[in-house]
């Protein structure tokens, strides 16, 4: 297994690799973030335009009547816990942080809703800060098909991936496997035929 080769194979087969979450500030893409858990990037944009237009910063969602937040992230799935989570980190922003998502990892990490793949991606995709790689369904999946880890917990996965793949590539080694893993390195049915990285994969797990 040569990890330099997969990376750069992934480089060439998705160079504008970005979030595919619609956001247009650090707070919309910390909302969209969490409003992702359990769910899809398709369905989280679906309901972010009308969500965003409504309470557009912290302090709105913040004083935001918590049954109307919960209706209007009902398509997301998990309303009732996402909408108290990020009812309660608004306040948090609003209160400590002046209205800004702080650019910390460990202040992340103390907002309500926000986990460590949550702070991740805000601090790779909004702040352009390398903390680690962002491990999500799809991101485990590939790496597990690949051989590059054996690992379940998301937090060991991105050990064994930030011990094979440069620190300069972690954000966008992410944002590349996750699209991988949506386009073509599929949960049920794998287009291994068509995949760039066939004769590198011991596809691990595919039958």
């Amino acid at each position: 297994m040569a990890p330099s080769e997969i990376v750069r194979r992934l480089a060439e087969a998705y160079p504008e690799a970005r979030c595919e979450l619609d956001f247009a500030s650090r707070w919309q893409l910390l909302v969209a973030t969490v409003l992702s858990a359990q769910s899809t990037d398709q369905r989280v944009n679906s309901i972010t335009p009308a969500l965003f237009a409504r309470w557009p910063e912290p302090e709105d969602v913040a004083g935001a009547d918590l049954d109307e937040l919960e209706r209007a992230m009902r398509a997301v799935g998990l309303q009732r816990s996402k909408a108290r989570a990020l009812k309660a980190a608004a306040q948090r922003v609003a209160d400590l942080h002046g209205g800004r998502v702080p650019g910390d990892f460990e202040a992340l990490l103390e907002l309500p809703g926000v986990g460590r793949k949550t702070a991740k991606v805000v601090l790779g995709v909004g702040f352009d800060r390398v903390e680690g790689i962002a491990v999500d369904t799809h991101v485990r999946r590939v790496a597990r098909r690949l051989g590059l880890t054996r690992e379940q917990d998301p937090e060991r996965v991105a050990a064994d991936l930030e011990a094979l793949v440069p620190r300069s590539e972690w954000v966008r080694f992410s944002l590349r496997v996750v699209l991988h893993g949506r386009r073509t390195c599929t949960a049920r049915r794998p287009r291994c035929e068509s995949c760039v990285l066939r004769d590198l994969c011991p596809r691990v797990g595919v039958t």
